[in-house]
This record gives structure tokens, sequence and C-alpha cells, in this order.
């Protein structure tokens, strides 16, 4: 295979993935470890894919860009499943939870019909919609007001207020990258003021992360890694990656995918 047909091929594989180790591409196309190195430096040259440790993942947007809830959705579709199912198993009957807005929550969401006796307080519309479509008697579910991002979630002073008057046993928090410099983070400032109030609101803090989160960078920061109690994430995160935040966050889970 010629360098050019096996770039194409690499660069198709991370944008399906999100992202690859330089380990697999060279177990995948049997060439060596330097050629793959060499492969991805040309693509990175060409701001197609961002280089990072062991890797790479599909070149990201601007930190201040945001895709919206629909496109977000369709991504990493089994991870986040398997990252929602592990977080489900945190949830106890009785317990009053919050939900951060984001497609991971959402996913955790349609797994909590069963939970008897909870309270669910949530800035997302498509967490309470999920909530609304299974309900029950048993179950509380608070939607704050405020202004609507393109996460489909609720920000600003009138959401701000009505969870700086609550309290909860956890928050499950979905970001949109994380690294040991910047923390958790978002890419919509009005967002991270939202997450922040709901932290505050919050005994414990669980963040949902796939492994695409690692290393992507939003404009503004919702939290030091050091500040969640339980990180859950899925099998693709690197093994330094991994290493990594196990010496920041309080407890790190990770979720086997399929």
């Amino acid at each position: 295979m010629l360098a050019q047909q096996r770039q194409t091929a690499i660069l198709e594989l991370i944008r399906q993935r999100g992202g690859v180790r330089v380990s697999h591409l060279v177990s995948r196309f049997g060439v060596s470890d330097m050629t793959i190195r060499r492969d991805l430096e040309a693509l990175a040259e060409r701001g197609l894919v961002d280089k990072v440790h062991g890797g790479a993942t599909l070149a990201g947007p601007g930190s201040a860009e945001e895709p919206g809830f629909a496109a977000k959705s369709v991504r990493q579709q089994a991870e986040k499943r398997a990252i929602a199912e592990g977080a489900a198993a945190l949830v106890e009957p009785g317990m009053a939870i919050a939900l951060s807005a984001g497609t991971t929550t959402a996913a955790l969401a349609t797994l909590l019909a069963d939970v008897r006796g909870l309270t669910v307080v949530t800035n997302s519309i498509p967490v309470a919609d999920a909530l609304y479509q299974n309900p029950r008697a048993d179950q509380t579910v608070v939607l704050t007001g405020g202004i609507r991002t393109p996460s489909d979630a609720l920000t600003g002073p009138v959401a701000e207020a009505a969870i700086g008057s609550l309290n909860v046993d956890v928050l499950f928090l979905g970001v949109h990258g994380m690294s040991p410099r910047t923390g958790f983070t978002t890419p919509n400032l009005l967002e991270a003021g939202i997450n922040r109030c709901l932290i505050g609101a919050a005994r414990r803090l669980v963040v949902l992360a796939d492994h695409t989160k690692w290393e992507t960078i939003g404009i503004a920061t919702i939290a030091p890694l050091s500040d969640a109690d339980v990180l859950v994430t899925d099998a693709g995160l690197p093994a330094e990656a991994r290493s990594q935040i196990g010496d920041q966050v309080g407890e790190l889970v990770v979720v086997e995918v399929g």
C-alpha cells in the first residue's frame, strides 16, 4: 500500500472512531511504528488530525465552537451507552440527583425508569424528555428555566438561581473535554456557569466522559480533574491517560464497550 493510500485509510478510521492509537495502526497496516508516526505527522501538517500522546484524534474545532445536540448524539454511541450503564449502577432508590446537559447524561436518563423514589434535577431538555417518556408516579423531575444553548442546555441567571436553592446527593456531569492542564471544559461560557452551580449543589460529582474527550479543550474550565469523586469512561482511554486521571480523581471507572 502506498503512503498516500495508507494515510487516506488512517484518516477514515479516525473519522469513524474519533481517535486511534499508534499501536493499533501498526498492527492493522503491518508497518513500523515510525512509518505510522510519519503518516500521522503528514496528516497533522494538513490540519486533518491532532497528534496526541500515543496516537491521533480528528482535528477538533476551535475551543469556542459547540456542536449541536443532534450532531453529538451520533458520535461514540456504543461508548456513551456503556458509560451510562456504568453510571446507572451508582443511582440508588430515594436519591436526589442532578444530570447536566449532554448526550451521555441523556443516555443515562433513559436507564432510570426503574429507580423508585428518584428526584432528578436537570437543565437539559433531552434529559427531561427522556424521563417524561417513561414516567413513574414516585419520581420527580425538576427542569430549570433559562437560556437554551446548541446543546439543548438551559443556562443563565434563571437556571443558576433555580439550582442555587437545591441540594442533591450526586451530580452526573457530561463534559466537552478534559485534560490535566485545563481540567473539565466546555465550549460554552453559559454552560460553564450553570455546571459550576450544579457542582456546588451536589455532595458527590460523577463525570461521564468517553475516551475522545481526552485532551479536547473547550474555552471555559468547569472544574479541575481533582474535583471529580468518580470519572466513568470507556476502555478506549489510553493507559497513560488513565494513569494521569487516576492520580487526580477520587475513583476511575473504566467500562468495556460491546
